[in-house]
This record gives C-alpha cells, sequence and structure tokens, in this order.
C-alpha cells in the first residue's frame, strides 16, 4: 500500500498538485485501502462495486455529503492515475447541498482579452499552448504528453488524440478553425525528429510547472481554461453526455456544474416541445 500511495503522490506532483492537495488525497485514499484490506478486498484491482460499496459504507456511518464527496474526488483521481477511469462510472452518493457556484471561467471579454495579450507578446508555441488548452478543454498533463503524431490535420478540419499511459486512444477532439492555423504554423517551426508536440527552452518535453508558470504572467491557470472550454459549450446549447465525453469526464454529475443553476425552465420547455 505504501509504494503505491508514494507513486500516486509522486505522480501528483509531477501534475502540478500542491503539498496540501496531495496530503489531502493521501489521507482519503488510506481510509478507503484500509476498508478494502479489512473486506479482503483487493487495492491493485480495483472495481467499480468496491467504489460503490464504499461509498454506501460512508453513507452508513453517518459521513456528511461533503466528506463522502471528497473521498470520491480522491479515489476518482486515484482511478485516472491508474488508468481504471471505468470504476467510477455512474457511483451513486449522498449528494452535497449546492452553493449554486458554477466553476470559475473566463468570459467571453476576458477570453478575448488574454488571446489578444498572449498573441501580441509572439511566442507560438505559448500562442498554441493557450489557445489548446481554451479549445479543447484537456487537462494540463493531457497537453503535456501530446506528441506530434497526436495532431491530424487535414484541409478543412482537424483533431487531437488523447491517449492513455499505454497509448490506446482515450478520446478525440475535433480542432477549431483558429488552433488548427496556429497549430499548423508551429509543428512547421518543428525538427523532424520531435516527438514531444510541446518542448521547454532546453529541449526537453514541457512540464506541467512549466506551463502553468507560462500562464501565471497572464493571470489564469489550465484549470480556468478547462472551465471556460465547458461553460462555453454548455451555453451554447452542447447537450451534458457530448461536453462530459470531450472533456474526458467519467461521471456526468462533474459536468453538471457547468449547467446554468437559474434556468430550470429549459427543462420545461423541453418536455412542453416534446409533448405538445
Amino acid at each position: 500500500m505504501e509504494n503505491l500511495l508514494k507513486s500516486f503522490a509522486s505522480w501528483l506532483s509531477d501534475e502540478g498538485k500542491s503539498e496540501n492537495t496531495i496530503k489531502t488525497y493521501d489521507g482519503s485514499l488510506r481510509q478507503f485501502f484500509e476498508w478494502i484490506l479489512k473486506n479482503e478486498r483487493s487495492i491493485h484491482h480495483l472495481t467499480r462495486e468496491d467504489v460503490q460499496d464504499y461509498m454506501f459504507h460512508l453513507e452508513n456511518l453517518n459521513r456528511s455529503a461533503a466528506t463522502i464527496e471528497k473521498a470520491f474526488s480522491a479515489i476518482s483521481v486515484f482511478a485516472r492515475f491508474q488508468n481504471i477511469q471505468e470504476v467510477m462510472s455512474n457511483i451513486s452518493r449522498l449528494e452535497k447541498e449546492k452553493n449554486h457556484e458554477s466553476p470559475d471561467a473566463l468570459d467571453k471579454v476576458e477570453r478575448t482579452a488574454l488571446l489578444q495579450e498572449v498573441e501580441k507578446d509572439g511566442d507560438l508555441r505559448n500562442i498554441v499552448i493557450v489557445y489548446t488548452l481554451l479549445h479543447t478543454g484537456i487537462r494540463i498533463s493531457e497537453l503535456c504528453a501530446l506528441n506530434v503524431v497526436d495532431v491530424h490535420l487535414n484541409s478543412g478540419n482537424g483533431e487531437v488524440f488523447i491517449r492513455n499511459d499505454n497509448g490506446t486512444t482515450k478520446r478525440t477532439i475535433p480542432l477549431s478553425k483558429d488552433l488548427m492555423l496556429y497549430l499548423g504554423r508551429y509543428i512547421e517551426t518543428l525538427k523532424d525528429n520531435q516527438e514531444a508536440l510541446f518542448i521547454s527552452s532546453v529541449g526537453k518535453r514541457i512540464s506541467t510547472r512549466g506551463v502553468q508558470y507560462m500562464l501565471k504572467k497572464y493571470n489564469v491557470n489550465p484549470h480556468k481554461l478547462r472551465h471556460t472550454f465547458c461553460t462555453e459549450l454548455v451555453q451554447n446549447g452542447i447537450d451534458i453526455s457530448t461536453v462530459a465525453e470531450l472533456a474526458g469526464h467519467s461521471d456526468v454529475n462533474v459536468t453538471k456544474r457547468y449547467m446554468p443553476k437559474d434556468n430550470p425552465s429549459r427543462i420545461e420547455e423541453a418536455i412542453k416541445r416534446t409533448f405538445a
């Protein structure tokens, strides 16, 4: 168990997580693993049933919805680390009282100002990084893991392949025209034998910390750009299941955070339109 937790903590650090976040995840996972072992199950072969039963166990202990959600979040991130996101699919759990606050995202004016500022600075790599995060919503770790071969640019359309650690395709995201334009220009500047799509100033694959440092001078972070991507899709009428698929959310409830909280009439309108 200790070796597994150490590997997870190291991965979290590479993902740019703070020490406090890593400590919180470690505590939640230790409790989960202890429960797994006590019930003669395997921490190395987790199943959806294990996760669901643990959620029920916490409810039976009268744990608060916030505590259960914290445990769920920790296990969800661990599942991503282990590349077993399917074990988190459709897990039922006690719902936390909503504070009706949507994830922090850029509005259209802020988004336009950001793009203008980074374009003005003229660093083509940084321009492509910002456009990629804004127009695909990928995680910072997924951005850093991209290889040149993961980008397919054809006449009129393009796509980027997000892969699992074993190289299999996790999901495919269509590219916007602006992103295709900048990606095409950027890739033309790369060496023929370059594997990583984005490299640092010292010629190595760019790190999550390197991306965070670059974005800091524009007063944004990768999470905010990802939230902006999801928020704008929802605001433009894209259904939640599609947004979840594009964002790589294993639990559609995570995606529902981006739905407008003051628009219950949308559901009423759908019923009236369907059964009129």
